[in-house]
């Protein structure tokens, strides 16, 4: 019998891809396999996996819905593809951050909350209610009223009441935090309404909010606060709200606090506009809650227990230690729901994240943490057929936990599913069953797919990756010897247990252990935060979608000056933020349609055709280039352009140096911050920070994102750092930057309750020889590779 027709669609086809810098990019990806897509950063993988394959699936996804329904969606353009074939479902695993909802946690995150809320609510003494009497996000609420009910020819008035039972603590409603205002920072009570009294962002007297506070009638608006009643003190700050008429018009009068709190304080203090955050931390004092004691559950809710643990008890276990729990649980009558509970917490523990705890803020989880946490939720979903795109989901895992991540890899494409894994680290290249090297290098030298096959043909292929896959760091024959140390001790933040250790100084340090062994609570805890000390992390750069290199390395205002200086005019007019902005979309380069209930859509500027300037502006040239020209270089064009004899300018090439030291030739100094990954944001930071004065640097997992050829670059700029004088601390798993260390601080010897613990320090060699702890048994197995 022949193969069914339906039987032969088993490729994904992508013809003519042009997305960014895909040069008509076309490939055949086999599905229900393992494809690893690799190159240097920014050679084209993200803009083939990421704004190709799986935007064109979402897009064709969300147009099944209803045009009512995409109105409440992000809106997608349609891929620069001639023709893709063949797309499944695409679920997209990324690194982003978990949501700002300061009530998200990592069971609130992955369900688990939700089974143990039905556990509890079957199995706790006393019994309580149903779920929603322990869940932190519902509050407890009751009402009464008349109900008129028909009955044949006349009807009929009856008393109802509705009561419903939630787990919220109502004192802190649900956050496990209480604030407290610091009055000061909300108004200078010597000066008048009238007089600019209050100093909250926003709340200017010339705007609505001060003729509500004119109109509203509680206080004389040209009285000092200070001569205000208790009365009248009390409607400026905690009055509930109330409507009021200002000038014929219908508006709400609010009290300060319960209006800031409603429009600050809903958001996670990470999620918020800089001056914003800057106010609340100065102004706002968060601490526990002393009714719930942290827990966000109300009194009821924590009352009722299986055995001795009650549902906050439960939830703050580390996970290894609750699916232990669970798993002796022995109650046939909820014995299918313990089944899948106890998976789920199993897969916690596979995926190498035991350590965490249910209870844990989402927002504080870093991005490998969170990539992870997503995974959850699919290793044990039902469906299949599905295409998976995962991008470097090795990051921030210990060689150990990368075995373990593999595994999951392999299961997920078992299952019947296509997974696509953009990535650099070789041992998760190894797995591959076809491998799509693209480059040949970065950039607008980039784009093109250089090699397409198995693993063992890539080994012998003559691309950047295919020499470099077997690269292995041997150790170094002498390190430095320290100058001196930084002294940590008695550290005890989050698994720490009382810690003392010496950071030698003057030479290049790593910090190492697996995923949750206590690594950034020791460094961020304990030296971040001292005199001197520089850190350079992955979070994201405050600053809107205008925002580029350029403008965040202050590299712009040479540039803008050098080209006024030339043309003699003003240095305003080559900013698409000031006088040279394009009349038409205001220096964005796109016009941004609103269709109402359907999708909004965006399109480049017909008027400037996305350069964002004015057509006037462009006649200024400087070295033969126009100001957009310069924006569209790449840095290491830049960094040329800016060195020759006709457009020299020193600031700007100095700065574009280090851009290049931290191996950022191939973006370009006009690009918007926002597509930067976080491994590109942090060596921005880097190369804007080594302008400092800084003497120790503290970088976490630097490797992030760099290709293996470009780990080279990046250990000779710590180098360079280190001779100049400085400390580099580093927190690292990448095996090359422990081998070229000359000093090892591992932590362990597992993770969360299992670590905490100092358990070696000395030179790479001396790891190696010691062999007792896991990094020293993978950076020994590593360094005998290279041999």
């Amino acid at each position: 019998m022949g193969t069914h027709t339906a039987d032969t669609h088993d490729l994904i086809r992508v013809v003519g891809a042009r997305e960014n810098n895909l040069r008509d990019v076309s490939v055949d990806l086999p599905k229900r396999r393992l494809t690893v897509f690799t190159g240097v950063s920014g050679s084209g993988k993200s803009s083939l996996v990421f704004s190709t394959i799986a935007a064109e699936s979402q897009r064709m996804i969300n147009e099944t819905y209803s045009a009512f329904v995409q109105g409440f969606m992000p809106s997608m353009a349609r891929p620069d593809v001639d023709v893709l074939e063949g797309l499944t479902t695409a679920i997209i695993v990324d690194q982003e951050r978990m949501g700002a909802n300061p009530r998200s946690t990592v069971g609130t995150a992955t369900d688990a909350n939700a089974m143990l809320r039905i556990l509890f609510s079957r199995l706790g003494d006393p019994h309580i209610g149903g779920p929603n009497a322990f869940s932190f996000n519902l509050a407890t609420v009751s009402a009464s009223g008349a109900m008129t009910v028909d009955r044949g020819e006349k009807s009929q008035a009856q008393k109802v009441t509705f009561n419903r039972l939630g787990g919220m603590c109502p004192r802190c409603e649900g956050r496990g935090a209480v604030t407290d205002f610091d009055l000061t920072a909300l108004f200078d009570e010597t000066k008048t309404l009238n007089e600019g009294a209050i100093t909250v962002p926003g709340y200017s007297m010339s705007g609505w909010q001060g003729r509500i506070l004119r109109g509203c009638g509680f206080f004389d608006p040209d009285k000092p606060i200070s001569a205000f009643t208790k009365k009248q003190r009390h409607d400026l700050l905690h009055k509930e709200p109330t409507k009021i008429k200002v000038d014929g018009i219908n508006l709400t009068y609010q009290g300060l606090i319960p209006q800031i709190t409603r429009s600050m304080l809903a958001k996670d203090v990470e999620a918020m506009q800089p001056h914003i955050r800057t106010f609340v931390e100065r102004a706002i004092t968060f601490q526990t809650c002393p009714d719930c004691d942290g827990t966000r559950l109300s009194e009821q809710a924590r009352s009722s227990k299986i055995g001795d643990l009650g549902i906050a008890d439960a939830c703050a276990m580390q996970i290894s230690d609750l699916a232990a729990w669970v798993r002796d649980l022995d109650e046939p009558t909820v014995a299918p729901l313990l089944t899948v509970l106890d998976e789920t917490l199993d897969s916690f523990v596979d995926i190498g994240l035991g350590y965490l705890s249910l209870d844990r803020p989402a927002g504080t989880l870093s991005g490998g943490e969170a990539q992870r946490t997503k995974m959850i939720r699919h290793l044990g979903s039902a469906l299949t057929d599905v295409t998976y795109v995962f991008d470097e989901p090795t990051i921030g895992l210990h060689p150990h936990d990368i075995e373990r991540m593999n595994a999951l890899l392999l299961q997920l494409r078992d299952k019947g599913n296509t997974v696509l894994v953009v990535e650099h680290k070789p041992e998760t290249i190894a797995i591959a069953d076809h491998v799509v090297d693209l480059g040949p290098r970065a950039g607008s030298d980039g784009g093109s797919i250089v090699f397409e096959g198995t693993v063992e043909a890539l080994r012998s292929a003559d691309t950047l990756t295919g020499r470099h896959l077997d690269d292995r760091s041997t150790l170094k024959k002498t390190v430095r010897v320290a100058t001196g140390a930084l002294e940590i001790r008695g550290a005890s933040t989050h698994n720490l247990t009382g810690v003392d250790v010496d950071v030698p100084t003057g030479v290049l340090t790593a910090v190492t252990g697996v995923a949750g062994s206590g690594k950034s609570s020791l460094i961020n805890g304990s030296l971040v935060g001292r005199d001197g000390v520089v850190s350079v992390d992955q979070g994201a750069i405050k600053g809107s979608r205008r925002s580029n290199p350029a403008t965040y390395t202050g590299m712009l205002d040479p540039i803008r000056k050098a080209f006024a200086k030339a043309n003699g005019v003003k240095p305003g007019l080559f900013s698409a933020n000031s006088d040279g902005a394009c009349p038409v979309c205001n220096g964005a380069g796109v016009i941004y349609a609103d269709l109402a209930m359907m999708a909004g859509a965006s399109s480049t500027c017909e008027e400037c055709e996305g350069r964002r300037f004015s057509s006037d502006v462009l006649q200024y040239p400087f070295g033969g280039r126009d100001i957009a020209e310069v924006l569209a270089m790449s840095v290491d064009e830049a960094a040329g352009f800016f060195a020759s004899a006709e457009a020299r300018v020193a600031a700007a090439h100095k700065i574009l140096d280090r851009l290049v030291d931290v191996g950022l030739g191939y973006v370009k100094i006009g690009q918007p911050l926002t597509t930067l990954s976080g491994g590109e944001r942090q060596r921005l930071k880097l190369a804007v920070q080594m302008a400092g004065d800084g003497s120790v640097y503290v970088l976490d997992e630097p490797t992030t994102g760099l290709h293996l050829a470009d780990v080279e670059q990046l250990l000779a700029l710590l180098d360079r750092l280190v001779d100049a004088g400085k400390t580099v601390v580093v927190i690292e798993h990448h095996q090359a930057v422990m081998a070229h260390a000359d000093w090892v601080i591992d932590l362990g010897p597992g993770a969360g309750h299992d670590g905490g613990r100092v358990v070696f320090e000395g030179t790479p060699a001396d790891l190696v020889a010691d062999a007792s702890t896991l990094t020293g048994q993978h950076l020994a197995a590593y360094v005998r590779h290279a041999g």
